[in-house]
């Protein structure tokens, strides 16, 4: 673990718009992390490390932890972390997603477990999927031809891409 640091006397500013404070979200999938995120978050997501199987499992706990605390376990805000690959070649876009893993996190086994991939209507079933089971919310996550993605999910997801 890192050094700490105490700064007495030393102000931070711009101040948070929000009262009391901005809203603190927990990436989590370990148990501990879930308790902590029932007990001091705003809001939790999923961890794009999980598949979507995981979050499935994860969910349910997590809200067993917000009702143990006293919270409302359906006014706590769910999101999950997409990695997501659209293409039509449903092999190569497993391939590059891979590759990709392989690359940034050392492990290209990852991509297969904990992504999406394929033509749209794959991943918008997938994507649907997603929010079925309960998250509200979704970073979806390309990792590669981003301006190609950006636009076909987009397409798939109902909205319009931003200019610039």
């Amino acid at each position: 673990m890192g050094e700490r640091r105490r700064n007495n006397g030393v102000s931070i500013n711009p101040k948070p718009v929000q009262r009391p404070g901005i809203p603190l979200w927990f990436g989590a999938s370990a148990d501990a992390a879930l308790r902590r995120a029932a007990k001091l978050g705003d809001g939790w997501m999923g961890a794009g490390s999980s598949s979507v199987d995981d979050f499935k499992q994860q969910l349910p706990k997590l809200r067993a932890m917000l009702n143990e605390q006293g919270r409302d376990p359906f006014a706590f805000p769910i999101a999950k972390r997409v990695y997501v690959a659209i293409d039509n070649d449903s092999d190569r876009a497993e391939r590059r997603l891979k590759e990709w893993f392989g690359a940034y996190y050392g492990v290209d086994t990852m991509a297969s477990r904990v992504s999406i991939w394929g033509p749209e209507r794959v991943v918008a079933e997938r994507l649907e999927e997603i929010a079925d089971a309960g998250a509200e919310t979704m970073l979806l996550n390309p990792v590669f031809d981003l301006a190609e993605h950006q636009a076909a999910l987009a397409e798939t997801c109902g909205l319009t891409p931003r200019a610039g």
